[in-house]
């Protein structure tokens, strides 16, 4: 039994909106709406958000592509 296309197409989807969402809600300052200074813990959170995010959103790009056949190996 074999997944149909579409369901990879639905999960890469998902990786990449939750991953740019991801980014632009957790990955970044915004220094309107903090009270105090920045501390290095939440500047590592943030960079933590923003690298996983991004890679969140390459992975589901992969498997876009790859459920295109873009890339890959060659099916016979």
């Amino acid at each position: 039994m074999s997944l149909p296309p579409l369901f990879f197409y639905v999960i890469g989807t998902l990786l990449v909106v939750i991953g740019i969402l991801r980014v632009a809600v957790l990955g970044r300052r915004r220094a309107a709406r903090e009270l105090a200074e920045d501390t290095p813990a939440a500047a590592k959170a943030r960079r933590q958000h923003l690298t996983f995010g991004v890679l969140w959103a390459v992975s589901g790009l992969v498997i876009i592509v790859w459920t295109a056949g873009l890339i890959g190996g060659h099916h016979p």
